[in-house]
């Protein structure tokens, strides 16, 4: 696994991913969406990867926005291909993704950089950390899911709110409303992200999968039917027959 603008190191199951642009403060051009969409095709038939950690390089910023440079010039139409592609290679792809994927938000996130945080399952935030949605500011609006994701995690209202005025949160504020689960010093940032995978990968990573499945269609009308058939589907498999063994064995499962 080697990339042009992403750091990949794996250990203990734990893929760390740090978005590596520092001197344009990790934003988002093609080059890093392409790196990333990459990775994460290449992560999921990786049995070395049972959880994953995005962070950004550098002290100052997690991603600062996307790279207004690569499409200033741009038309509708490649506006809505610019959109389109970002959310079907990279947004969406890390949502969806079977293994769980942590933010670890150093920094500013802005723009792109908030929507690929809001897109990991969780976020944990260091308390220099600053978020927003400031796209207004440019005449343009979140394309890359911030404006179904923000309501999702912030409630409607709030996310109203931020996207007009297009305010900042702080790491503090952003707990307080849910945008991030928890802030801690930015030198204890990545320690307890790995903190939180470690635990994680002791349990099973199929039901995980399923589990991830079936959070991200709560809000799907067929909600309650993915999770009847995922859990279903979990009592003809090997990870739930060495759980309820391990259980009535009064020891620790034992997870392939």
């Amino acid at each position: 696994m080697s990339y042009e603008n992403l750091i990949v190191e794996i250990e203990n199951r734990i893929a760390v991913v740090t978005l590596n642009r520092p001197q344009a403060l990790n934003a988002l051009n093609k080059g890093l969406l392409d790196d990333l969409s990459a990775f994460f095709d290449e992560a999921k038939t990786n049995d070395d990867i049972r959880v994953v950690i995005l962070t950004g390089a550098g002290e100052k910023s997690f991603v600062a926005g996307a790279d207004i440079k690569e499409f200033a010039s741009f038309n509708a139409e490649e506006g809505q291909q610019l959109a389109g592609k970002g959310q079907e290679r990279v947004f969406n792809k890390v949502e969806n993704f079977s293994k769980p994927v942590i933010a670890a938000v150093n920094g500013f996130a802005l723009g792109g950089g908030l929507e690929l945080a809001m897109a990991a399952h969780f976020r944990i935030a260091s308390t220099n950390a600053k978020l927003g949605l400031p796209e207004v500011t440019l005449g343009l609006i979140p394309g890359y899911g911030g404006t179904q994701r923000l309501p999702k995690l912030i409630g409607k209202g709030r996310a109203m709110q931020a996207i007009m005025t297009a305010d900042m949160f702080t790491a503090e504020k952003a707990e307080q409303i849910g945008l991030v689960n928890e802030v801690v010093e930015q030198v204890d940032l990545l320690n307890r992200a790995k903190e939180i995978a470690g635990k994680i990968t002791r349990n099973s990573s199929i039901a995980i999968a399923q589990a991830i499945n079936a959070i991200n269609a709560s809000d799907k009308e067929n909600g309650f039917a993915i999770e009847i058939e995922s859990f279903g589907n979990l009592f003809e498999e090997e990870d739930f027959k060495e759980g309820t063994t391990a259980f009535v064995e009064k020891r620790k499962p034992n997870f392939k």
